[in-house]
């Protein structure tokens, strides 16, 4: 949690959020990757693309 708090201050203090959206969205392309690992999920993932 330490590390997100700092992100924030950082972003907060240089102007910097334009970051959010990109975070964000490796978040959720991270996510997808390692939900696609599992065997049961990776056909619902796929029909996604």
């Amino acid at each position: 949690m330490e590390f997100l708090n700092e992100l924030f201050l950082f972003m907060k203090t240089r102007k910097k959020f334009w970051l959010v959206p990109l975070i964000v969205i490796l978040v959720l392309l991270s996510a997808i990757t390692v939900i696609s690992a599992i065997p049961s999920l990776a056909p619902f993932v796929y029909s996604l693309f």
